[in-house]
């Protein structure tokens, strides 16, 4: 069986590299912003694709088109590699809960949800109607699929009950999907190349988390403190006292540098921009690091996920006729951001 193992794992990491050579980065990327409506996009990434003439559309297609690939990804390998790959497969899960945690906390009709949702390669989007009526906090949770995802949102109900918005629920999903992402990429070959994308993540999440709940919702510390997962870094991060401070905490961890122009140029956007940049670069640097490894195959999907992200950017800018020069400035990296 590890010999098996190891011939498809030898299989797929040569399969991606293919792949990789197919994906809309640099140059292709540019051309892509200077079309100039959505069925020209939809024609050069869909040749074959007659039905689809909305950006919405587009992204939909373009988002369950990325989840049927990791889930083909995860089939060649079994065991704790093979389980890490179908796990990555769930962050799309995580996104519908996550809609279905705004539809409940801000009170929506399940009509009002219900587009928002992603229909999923062998997973249909859930029913929005007893998530958005569920009578309180815990028969939400009962709803969410029991495992790390219903333990990270019940993990939330402390900071739901003082402050009973979505952003809680959705950082104890988010906390759940990335506990689970950390424990299983522990268990693989090729674990420090892998770690190191999957450290990124955690790192961002637990940044974000405190630029928006403390410097945006005003949360306190005490109230960030259960979702983190490092000690360190994250402690860091959460005392500091204003965002200038936290992107200082950050460098290294969640980005690679501060913001050019100063402390006035730090905002919430702007380190998720910079954050971006750092997962572009590091899963860029494994995909070589690594070549044949597991860590080849988790930063192709990382770099998938970046690819994603500049697609919808794209077919967004190009929706509402901003113009090649602005979408530009929406993609990952951010110009002048490659380390």
């Amino acid at each position: 069986m590890a010999a098996a193992t190891a011939t498809n794992l030898d299989f797929l990491a040569a399969n991606i590299h293919g792949r990789r050579s197919r994906m809309a980065e640099g140059d292709r990327l540019d051309a892509l912003a200077r079309l100039r409506t959505v069925p020209d996009l939809v024609r050069v990434l869909l040749p074959r694709e007659t039905a689809i003439v909305t950006s919405a559309d587009l992204q939909r297609r373009l988002v369950r088109d990325l989840a049927a690939e990791l889930s083909d990804l995860a089939s060649y390998l079994g065991g704790p590699a093979g389980g890490l790959l179908a796990w990555l497969r769930t962050r799309f899960e995580v996104e519908n809960l996550k809609i279905l945690a705004r539809g409940f906390a801000g009170g929506l009709a399940a009509a009002d949800v219900r587009p928002h949702l992603i229909d999923l390669p062998g997973a249909p989007a859930p029913d929005p109607e007893p998530f958005v009526r569920a009578a309180d906090f815990q028969a939400f949770v009962a709803l969410v699929p029991d495992g790390p995802l219903r333990g990270g949102a019940a993990r939330s109900a402390d900071l739901y009950g003082d402050h009973p918005r979505s952003f809680a629920l959705e950082a104890g999903l988010d906390r759940g999907y990335l506990a689970e992402l950390r424990e299983r990429a522990r268990r693989v070959p090729d674990r420090e190349h892998v770690l190191g994308v999957v450290r990124q993540e955690v790192q961002t999440f637990e940044m974000m988390l405190v630029s928006r709940g403390r410097f945006t919702w005003g949360l306190k510390a005490d109230d960030l403190a259960p979702f983190g997962l490092t000690h360190g870094p994250f402690e860091r991060m959460l005392s500091a006292h204003d965002l200038a401070e936290l992107a200082q905490a950050a460098v290294g961890q969640a980005i690679d540098r501060l913001p050019a122009g100063g402390e006035e140029k730090i905002d919430t956007p702007t380190l998720e921009a910079l954050a971006w940049d750092r997962y572009r670069r590091l899963a860029n640097w494994t995909f070589r690091r690594s070549h044949m490894g597991l860590g080849a195959v988790v930063a192709y999907a990382a770099l998938r996920r970046v690819e994603l992200a500049n697609l919808i950017r794209v077919s967004e800018g190009i929706r509402l006729g901003v113009g090649a020069d602005a979408i530009r400035r929406l993609l990952i990296p951010q110009p002048g951001g490659e380390v």
